[in-house]
């Protein structure tokens, strides 16, 4: 990763010594994890004084105005700041909407007490919620010191293209957007919604490590292989146009790779949803397909990670980040609940309605959940080893596979034979 390097400039200002300091952040992928999770590097430099007021912005032409800035928004970041933070998450808001440079943050953020320490995190909460900010890579600022007292601090955007080349880029990813967007029912639920987008940027995405601009939404929409920053900042793109508040999760998982995914609101409860973990592509990555042992052919998606509890998700999942997350503990939108799949026991009744509404829609793949240790544990005996399973397939399917996830409490079943 490159790392950027500080340029001293020595002022001369009425005789005396501007006080400037200045600072930057580049953002990059982690060469030690083998995933996508995004780090900010910052360095600063200082020339001390005691001017009463910083230089003046230099004058510059007027360019007619750019905004990327999405008005569906998810605002969950913004409202975990104070009043303070939220008027400097409001500066860096525009300016990085407008790939603007050099920009003044208010200086009623400085009388409320904040100061260049905070930036980071303001900045960090910035793109947590604006997804569409897809060429900003870092910030930089200039900060005018007298004394020890900072008078002002300057801002800009440090960003991976140009203004035209980002506006072209947004219209490719628009054009996509929109096509994927027709494709729900106006009266469709808020579940409906995030099903269709988990299931759709499965289908439409494959996991690739060496995609580029893989940390943004243009490598899903536009190139369709990503990683799961990409995968996560698309579904809440998609899921905010679509009316349902998303918003993005940063944190590890149980190997200690980093890892975003995200928080959605289903009708006023919140789950955990991790579209890069239903893609069997993310845990077969390297293969031609999503086989397991055998050359047996997957289940395209997985939906363990599908509208989760904080308990369901901390059994593989750290939350990390900046923004404090909520205890997730609703139910009724997890999709095994949903779809007639979670057992509390064994309910031959519920099971074959549960293969018999698989069979209606062509699907050749099962999956239940279970409510506890001892419910899976019967389940997988009595399907299994005792193999009723075979009782609720319809004739001439006669080979199965099955895969077991024990962490989620979950069994895949699928016909094999052609």
């Amino acid at each position: 990763m490159r790392k950027r390097t500080g340029r001293f400039a020595l002022l001369l200002w009425v005789a005396l010594l501007c006080g400037k300091t200045t600072g930057c952040a580049d953002t990059g992928i982690l060469d030690e994890i083998p995933r996508d999770f995004a780090m900010l590097w910052g360095e600063s430099e200082t020339v001390s004084g005691e001017t009463a007021s910083p230089e003046p912005l230099p004058e510059e032409e007027e360019e007619p105005a750019v905004c990327f800035l999405a008005e569906e928004a998810s605002r969950y970041a913004y409202n975990s700041l104070d009043r303070a933070e939220q008027i400097w998450y409001r500066d860096m808001e525009q300016i990085l909407g407008s790939l603007g440079k050099e920009e003044r943050l208010s200086q009623s953020g400085l009388a409320e007490g904040l100061d260049d320490t905070d930036i980071d995190r303001i900045f960090q909460c910035v793109l947590s919620d604006h997804p569409e900010l897809f060429y900003v890579e870092g910030y930089s600022y200039v900060k005018y010191t007298r004394g020890e007292k900072v008078n002002a601090l300057d801002f800009s955007g440090t960003y991976s293209m140009d203004a035209e080349t980002a506006l072209a880029r947004r219209e490719e990813i628009s054009a996509a957007v929109e096509e994927l967007i027709a494709g729900v029912s106006q009266e469709a639920s808020d579940y409906e919604k995030v099903k269709y987008v988990y299931e759709t940027l499965i289908r439409n995405t494959d996991y690739d490590l060496n995609a580029p601009d893989n940390q943004n939404i243009y490598s899903v929409f536009v190139r369709h292989f990503s990683v799961c920053q990409g995968y996560a900042k698309a579904t809440q793109y998609l899921l905010n146009r679509l009316g349902v508040e998303c918003s993005l999760v940063l944190g590890t998982v149980e190997t200690g790779e980093g890892h975003a995914w995200n928080l959605v609101n289903v009708d006023g409860e919140y789950y955990y949803l991790d579209t890069t973990w239903g893609d069997v592509s993310y845990r077969t990555e390297g293969t031609s397909a999503p086989e397991q042992e055998g050359g047996i052919v997957m289940p395209e998606i997985n939906y363990d990670y599908l509208n989760v509890t904080t308990e369901e998700l901390l059994r593989t999942h750290s939350i990390g980040g900046e923004v404090p997350m909520p205890l997730c503990t609703a139910r009724a939108a997890n999709y095994y609940v949903r779809e007639g799949a979670f057992f509390t026991s064994y309910d031959r009744e519920q099971m074959a309605v549960l293969f018999g509404n698989a069979l209606e829609k062509g699907r050749k793949d099962v999956t239940v959940k279970c409510a506890d240790q001892a419910c899976y544990e019967e389940i997988l005996t009595r399907l299994i080893e005792e193999q009723e399973i075979f009782d609720y397939l319809s004739d001439g399917e006669s080979q199965i596979a099955y895969a077991q996830n024990e962490k989620q409490l979950s069994l895949t079943f699928w016909v094999t034979n052609e």
